[in-house]
């Protein structure tokens, strides 16, 4: 097979990816080799309105309709401008004759937050009034969402949330935040055969004959709770939400102790974590035991 010659990284993206510690991702995936676009593409804005996405907007109508999904709202953003929140941070004061401290100098920067599992994450915002409404003293700042997924790896960020504090908020987890830096297609980790494959494969390589059956579904994490202004109370989304994303329903042989169930689980999580491919798809899991005569 031959080889394809890589892409080198346009100067003002490897600049950025240089403060994320180099030219691979926190799984050893190169940055390079994508169709990354050319920078005066992420500033061209001249007449936006500040209104959402057309295409992003439709994405979330749908998902809150119930007949959407969180994967099909992360390809809408491949595509749509969204709007960093920009502040000024005092860099330097002075003492005046009189005593009094002003500021010398201040630097713009980027906001970043904690999610509820301690994650950094960088906010962004669909439309401008979003924005003014959640932080009026900050600058929106018109990118497309891959350059804001970027902006996100640059300043170490695990997640992207879009309109936070709004009714309906979406978070892009870590591993769709990567396909966004990366303009590559993202598949959720729950609907991956390859991590299917893998989970199945974990068993076999180990040769736990303790575990029945294994397989992956969405988990509870996808949900989000989400306002909505035709019907008096909040009520959940599937998608959008922090995480865990991936369910992996483990059937156990009936008699086993706790030690030899913590047992199975250390050992299939530690080849889980050793993968190439799970590592960099699956951003969290939650697992459900059962056993060969329950039902699911």
């Amino acid at each position: 097979m031959t080889e394809m010659p890589k892409k080198a990284l346009p100067g003002h993206i490897a600049a950025a990816l240089a403060g994320a510690g180099g030219q691979t991702d926190s799984a050893g995936q190169p940055w390079a080799g994508r169709d990354l676009p050319a920078q005066e593409k992420y500033h061209n804005f001249d007449s936006d309105d500040g209104a959402m996405d057309a295409g992003f907007a439709a994405a979330m109508a749908q998902l809150a309709a119930g007949v959407g999904t969180e994967e099909q709202v992360v390809a809408s953003l491949a595509t749509a401008r969204v709007f960093i929140p920009i502040v000024a941070q005092l860099a330097e004061q002075t003492v005046g004759e009189n005593g009094l401290v002003s500021d010398k100098e201040s630097d713009m920067a980027l906001v970043t937050l904690q999610g509820p599992d301690g994650r950094k994450a960088l906010p962004v915002f669909s439309h401008a009034a979003a924005l003014t409404r959640w932080h009026p003293e900050a600058r929106p700042v018109a990118v497309y969402a891959a350059r804001a997924a970027l902006s996100a790896v640059a300043e170490e960020a695990q997640l992207l949330v879009v309109d936070p504090g709004s009714q309906r908020p979406f978070v892009v987890r870590r591993p769709a935040m990567w396909a966004l830096a990366q303009q590559r297609q993202w598949h959720p980790s729950y609907v991956d055969v390859a991590v299917e494959s893998i989970l199945r494969e974990s068993v076999s390589v180990l040769g736990n004959s303790a575990v029945v059956d294994i397989s992956a579904g969405a988990g509870q994490g996808i949900e989000s709770l989400w306002d909505n202004s035709a019907e008096p109370a909040r009520r959940l989304v599937q998608g959008g939400g922090t995480g865990p994303e991936l369910c992996v329903t483990i059937t156990l042989l009936p008699g086993l102790d706790q030690l030899e169930v913590n047992d199975v689980l250390s050992r299939l999580q530690e080849y889980w974590a050793g993968h190439e491919h799970f590592a960099s798809a699956v951003d969290s899991i939650q697992i459900r035991l059962r056993h060969p005569q329950q039902q699911t």
